[in-house]
């Protein structure tokens, strides 16, 4: 009989917690309905830091994807108990540009009746490369059960920063690489040409040096 009776108290204290507990929340969520907030932006000002002007004509742009393999191992000790193995697919991009703000005085020759007209332009230069941090994403993390304590603790944003910066140097020895100032070149010589020839120039020479 004492058991049964227990049995039901226990019941009935359950139903009441729970009951209780049913009501603070809908307390809570009738308040949090109820009440108007508002988000304010206490941002500070836009600052201008610097204004130049740009005398350059982009005239080829490559796209390009890599992937880094970087991988940390220990000397004496497996990579299960600490090393670090990483896999980034980084997507990124190069433009290649004639600066013409380094044209010598006597850059451009023009003939006496004007009818031909010789430009002689700096080689092509490759910008630096531009990553797309939307399209770069790690593919692959291992770490052995060392580095997975120590990055629980310590997540290091040097990491992300030696991966970008792999793959940044990556895409850029292969722009160097690909023809792309070459291109540009190719490209700026067909610009300039079709210009001149507009403005009444029958030979139009460009060369680059």
């Amino acid at each position: 009989m004492r058991t049964a009776l227990t049995l039901v108290a226990l019941a009935i204290g359950v139903l009441l917690i729970a009951g209780a507990v049913v009501q603070v929340r809908g307390l809570v969520q009738g308040l949090g309905a109820g009440v108007t907030g508002r988000t304010v932006d206490r941002s500070g000002p836009v600052l201008l830091q610097s204004m130049r002007d740009l005398s350059r004509y982009d005239a080829a742009s490559g796209s390009f994807q890599v992937i880094v393999d970087l991988e940390t191992e220990a000397t004496f000790l497996p990579s299960a108990i600490i090393g670090q193995r990483t896999l980034f697919v980084a997507i990124g991009s190069v433009d290649a540009y004639v600066d013409f703000s380094r044209l010598a005085s006597d850059a451009i020759q023009v003939s006496g009746d004007r009818t031909a007209a010789q430009v002689r332009l700096p080689h092509a230069a490759l910008d630096k490369p531009n990553l797309d941090h939307q399209r770069s994403y790690v593919f692959a993390d291992e770490r052995g059960i060392v580095d997975r304590v120590r990055a629980f603790f310590d997540s290091s944003p040097n990491d992300q920063a030696r991966l970008y910066q792999l793959a940044e140097r990556k895409i850029g020895d292969a722009a160097a690489q690909s023809g792309l100032a070459a291109r540009a070149e190719a490209n700026t010589r067909t610009m300039l040409e079709d210009m001149l020839r507009t403005l009444g120039y029958r030979q139009v020479t460009i060369t680059f040096g």
